[in-house]
């Protein structure tokens, strides 16, 4: 009776052994299982993660070219308002300088017209005597 029940231990402890190998495996199986959809979760989150960075890099980058675009355009337009100043005022000048120069060439033309005309009278003036006298 001693034996058989020593034998029936046996064979239980030797099922419990199989059944505990099985029970370790289906866990080994099932964490296994866990850790690639885990493996496979973290690498989304990693992939979604770098593809937020990148769109932010990109967003971050356009921002940052559209304000130099920006800044551009001011110097350029402030550029080109100072040139066309530059050249109203280099313009302003020039008219000043040539009426000037128009003004005194016009002087002396009538300085030279009023001396013409003084010097035909006074030749008119002599003509009209010397006639007289002939006469």
């Amino acid at each position: 009776h001693e034996r058989e029940h020593d034998r029936e231990i046996s064979e239980l402890i030797t099922k419990h052994e199989e059944e505990m190998e099985k029970v370790c495996a289906e866990l080994k199986k099932e964490q296994e299982h866990l850790l690639d959809e885990l493996r496979k979760q973290m690498a989304a989150t990693h992939r979604a993660e770098i593809e937020q960075a990148q769109l932010q890099s990109q967003t971050l980058h356009s921002l940052e070219l559209e304000t130099l675009r920006l800044s551009l355009n001011n110097m350029h337009t402030s550029q080109l308002e100072l040139t066309q100043s530059n050249l109203r005022k280099e313009k302003e000048t020039a008219l000043v300088e040539l009426r000037e120069m128009l003004n005194d060439k016009r002087a002396q033309e009538v300085a030279i017209l009023q001396s013409r005309h003084q010097l035909e009278s006074e030749k008119i003036k002599e003509q009209c005597l010397k006639e007289k006298e002939d006469l």
